[in-house]
């Protein structure tokens, strides 16, 4: 097995001129100000008051004349300055927090959102939130400093030093994290939404504030943990070097690195009790700091590299914001988080940084799953407990609920005299359970290929985007008001998710195809399409709403027979045509040299498979809507049973994944019965603790 990284820096001594910055390092701080300022400049025009900038300029000038019968004054000091002063505080603290994580790890993909320190932030406040706890600011602030911290600690001790947290296993450790965070968020938020109602727009980030006394609390906080950060530039200049040169020169690597890392997850915390989770500007700043640096040697040293990343921070979120604002007009863009467009823009830069993943060589092949099963007698009663097991989960579904029913109810539903409540409960329940299992079915299905294909433990449609494709399409259709029907849903979502596989695939076999550089790409455009589908949504009618959350919260909730049989018809035709390529997809998944040497076509196999994959997929999200962690939970425990063949394997994950969300879905509407849970929350927070296991088990 091979893994592939991001090239590191040039392990170089740096000359004093760069440590030292220099007139030119200078100049591009002048620069960078210069052009926020300006960008703040146009930022404070824009809004719903009509208040513009000749306004502002008499407003500057000592005259406070009303426009239009609102006073400047008011909208100056009251919406405009709090949201620009907000914008300047966040973009800051995230800009140089994503640069001491990156440099501390040596990995250009590191940020407060890929290594989960604002999922955890974000959990810890809602938390507090949902039970009931009043607590002031600055109490906020230390709440969403340690939930960053104990996210951050655990990501980095999953990550381990063995592999290194150059390559890609702190940014599959980060993101399946934060993912487990953000169910158990989205959990709370149901669970407690009275609660929590003022959480669900702010989780998405939103610059919006009462008046500036939360940004005049932040500055000062930010100010000071970066003065202590640039402290530790000397330190981490000598760091890039490689942390056993730097060791060698007296430098305690240690001690700067948690540093380092606590001063991170402060200057995250603090954007997030400011302004919520802005996606990702923890990324692209530092990303385009280090691009500027590439050109510009006096700005590679961390003492102008860091302010540097700062400014560039804040430029991205007041361009974003005014951007925003200014397309989409003041009173549409209101009902628009900034993270939106920030979460755009981090998708776009994590597929250009795993463009540039190289291979590194050969490393220990994962341990191989431990084979219970070998006669075909012990597979025959593997699959056969499988099956027992699904069907109980099955009649059990069926009869939990808010109403409990007995086996006797469910005779007298098919035999059409039952009464009509209990009638009412069984129409609702079967096509639901229905739904639950075969889409299980088709995910499970799903995985097993796409892990065999690309040959990667960790892959899986979710992880790849495809599913979060289809949402986008799905999502579509129901916000743009087109006439069609299921049809065209139908044929919208497929067309949707193989479009996504297809990019996908086109950029991960430039240059060779590497099986991280896979799964990366597939993680940066999920992260893309999610941002526009919550675009869809937030500017949607509010009456679709409902509609469409019905499939991306990953529920059955409203589900037909009619919405189940498009994927068993998919499954019926996908289940033959994969097991007949079961020799050559056992072949595939050793090496790219063994199936050519047998004669087998690599490339058209591989597509061929994961185009399958995809088209199932797709047809699951109009089933159960976007359900992540099925296809890696469900064929890692069909191998562990019953070993790698597929022919094996294939059943035993199609029953295993129909088990998973069947009993996701029986849990999610009984536990809190009435209320409901989405069998998507439930299963990722077993999925994702499950996918940081199976990452731990595969480190080299």
């Amino acid at each position: 097995m091979t893994t592939a990284r991001l090239a590191p820096p040039q392990e170089r001594p740096l000359p004093a001129s760069e440590r030292g910055g220099g007139p030119a390092g200078v100049a591009v701080l002048v620069a960078l100000t210069a052009a926020t300022a300006m960008v703040g400049l146009w930022h404070l025009t824009q809004g719903t008051s009509g208040v513009g900038f000749a306004d502002l300029a008499r407003y500057a000038a000592g005259q406070h004349e009303s426009t239009q019968g609102v006073l400047v004054g008011e909208i100056f000091t009251g919406s405009r300055l709090p949201r620009l002063l907000a914008g300047l505080a966040v973009g800051v603290a995230l800009g140089c927090a994503g640069t001491l994580l990156q440099s501390v790890t040596h990995n250009t993909l590191a940020s407060p959102d890929t290594v989960a320190v604002t999922a955890g932030a974000y959990l810890s406040i809602t938390c507090v939130a949902a039970l009931g706890v009043s607590v002031p600011l600055w109490a906020s602030g230390a709440v969403a400093f340690t939930g960053g911290l104990l996210a951050a600690g655990v990501v980095l001790l999953l990550a381990g030093r063995a592999a290194g947290t150059a390559g890609t296993r702190l940014i599959l450790a980060g993101s399946a994290v934060a993912m487990a965070l953000d169910a158990a968020t989205g959990m709370l938020l149901i669970l407690f939404s009275k609660n929590t109602t003022g959480l669900f727009a702010w989780g998405s980030g939103s610059l919006a504030q009462l008046n500036i006394d939360a940004s005049a609390r932040a500055f000062p906080v930010v100010t000071v943990v970066l003065c202590v950060a640039l402290a530790l530039s000397r330190r981490l200049d000598v760091m890039h070097l490689g942390d056993d040169a730097a060791a060698t020169l007296g430098v305690p690597i240690r001690s700067t690195r948690v540093c380092a890392v606590i001063c991170a997850v402060l200057l995250t915390s603090t954007a997030v009790t400011l302004a919520g989770p802005i996606a990702f500007v923890g990324l692209g700043a530092p990303v385009l700091a280090r691009l500027i640096a590439s050109r510009i040697r006096a700005l590679r040293g961390h003492a102008f590299l860091l302010p540097a990343a700062g400014l560039l921070g804040a430029l991205l979120i007041l361009l974003s914001d005014a951007v925003l604002r200014a397309v989409q007009g003041a009173d549409g863009a209101a009902s628009i988080p900034t993270g939106v467009p920030t979460a755009l823009l981090g998708s776009i830069v994590i597929v250009v940084l795993a463009l540039r993943l190289r291979d590194t060589g050969g490393v220990r092949q994962p341990p191989p799953a431990r084979v219970a099963v070998r006669s075909r007698r012990a597979f025959l009663v593997v699959v056969s407990g499988a099956a027992a097991l699904l069907a109980v989960a099955a009649v059990a579904s069926v009869l939990a609920g808010s109403l409990w029913l007995r086996t006797g109810d469910i005779a007298l539903w098919i035999q059409g005299s039952a009464p009509d409540l209990i009638g009412q409960a069984l129409d609702d329940r079967v096509p639901r359970v229905s739904a639950a299992i075969v889409a299980g079915a088709a995910l499970g299905l799903a995985g097993c290929v796409v892990q065999s294909s690309v040959r990667n433990p960790l892959a899986e449609p979710g992880v790849l985007g495809i599913t979060a494709g289809a949402g986008l399409g799905a999502a579509g259709v129901v916000t743009s008001g087109a006439s069609g029907g299921r049809p065209l849903l139908i044929a919208v979502a497929v067309t949707a998710g193989l479009a996504t596989f297809a990019v996908i695939s086109l950029l991960s076999w430039r240059g060779g195809f590497l099986p991280d550089r896979f799964v990366l790409i597939g993680i940066g455009m999920g992260y893309g399409l999610s941002s526009l589908t919550t675009f869809l949504l937030l500017r949607a009618d509010p009456y679709d709403t409902p509609r469409i959350f019905t499939w991306l919260s990953g529920t059955t909730y409203g589900r037909t027979f009619a919405d189940v049989v498009p994927i068993a018809v998919a499954l019926a035709i996908a289940f033959p045509v994969l097991l007949c390529m079961r020799g050559r997809l056992d072949l595939l998944a050793v090496d790219e040299d063994t199936p050519r040497v047998v004669g087998v076509r690599v490339q058209r196999t591989r597509f061929a498979a994961l185009a399958i994959a995809a088209v199932l997929a797709a047809l699951s999200v109009i089933a159960v809507g976007v359900v992540g962690f099925v296809g890696l939970v469900a064929p890692h425990l069909a191998r562990s049973l019953v070993g790698a063949r597929h022919s094996r394997a294939i059943p035993v994950a199609m029953l295993l994944g129909g088990l998973l969300v069947c009993v996701a879905d029986a849990l999610g509407r009984t536990v809190i019965a009435p209320a409901q849970l989405p069998a998507g929350l439930m299963i990722a927070l077993v999925g994702a603790p499950y996918f940081v296991w199976v990452l731990r088990q595969s480190r080299a």
